[in-house]
């Protein structure tokens, strides 16, 4: 039986609204489709409820939560419960492996990387480079202490690429972003307000709910008071940031 990950018992507690808050954005979503360009058959690891998967390709999904699994809509491709570090596949089983926005969750990630490797002849992985940490400002105005929480573990980009033999392409995220990740409305102040919003993040959900309310009411306030659009109001002309999301595509 596969060791659980970290994300298992986090995104049963924590996943259960990310199907309807987590859609996948279509230009985030084409840019990973050329990353897999040839490939037909594409395991996805750490799967979610299925974001990002293409529909054109012969997916299989590894999933540890059984709430995320649960999420996964009518049609979806396939799902077995496990985790990245034991991939339950032969060698070579399928052209692509394809990890988004996961890898921080895993319990070992040289080994994740090696099964991912292991079972197919290309990796592509969405991460996030935690040197641009604080140039969100959801982050350094408000909520700082999400800066290196010890639940989740970025790795470093640069370190990724070597293990992953891949190029890092820049991610662009759109000011109408879909996703709704963390630094997914930097051009939208008034969404991090709403506590529905909010239950799609899980670097959020893990902190203390009361210090999250607390800074919300402030960034409330600043909109109110135009605090806010006087120092980040310039952000809403932008049509899309680089915020430090990257792709990385194995050669």
């Amino acid at each position: 039986m596969p060791r659980p990950g970290r994300g298992d018992a986090l995104y049963d507690e924590i996943g259960r609204s990310y199907a309807s808050q987590r859609v996948p954005d279509r230009r985030i979503d084409a840019q990973i489709r050329r990353a897999l360009r040839d490939a037909r058959t594409v395991v996805n690891v750490g799967a979610g409820s299925g974001s990002y998967e293409p529909t054109d390709r012969r997916v299989v999904a590894v999933e540890p939560s059984a709430v995320m699994l649960a999420q996964r809509p009518p049609g979806a491709a396939p799902a077995v419960g496990g985790v990245a570090e034991a991939l339950p596949f032969p060698d070579g089983a399928f052209d692509a492996a394809l990890a988004t926005l996961t890898l921080h969750h895993w319990t070992d990630l040289g080994t994740g990387v090696a099964e991912m490797r292991r079972v197919a002849r290309r990796v592509v992985a969405l991460t996030f480079d935690t040197v641009f940490e604080l140039d969100q400002w959801i982050v350094r105005e408000y909520l700082p202490e999400m800066t290196g929480q010890q639940l989740f573990d970025f790795p470093v980009v640069d370190e990724l690429a070597a293990l992953l033999d891949a190029d890092i392409e820049v991610v662009p995220i759109p000011a109408d972003c879909t996703d709704g990740f963390t630094g997914a409305y930097w051009a939208r102040p008034e969404a991090y307000l709403d506590p529905k919003v909010r239950a799609g993040m899980s670097a959020m959900q893990t902190m203390d709910q009361a210090l999250v309310t607390a800074r919300m009411e402030r960034l409330g306030a600043d909109l109110a008071s135009g605090a806010w659009d006087e120092r980040w109001g310039h952000l809403r002309a932008l049509p899309e940031l680089d915020l430090g999301y990257r792709l990385l595509v194995s050669r």
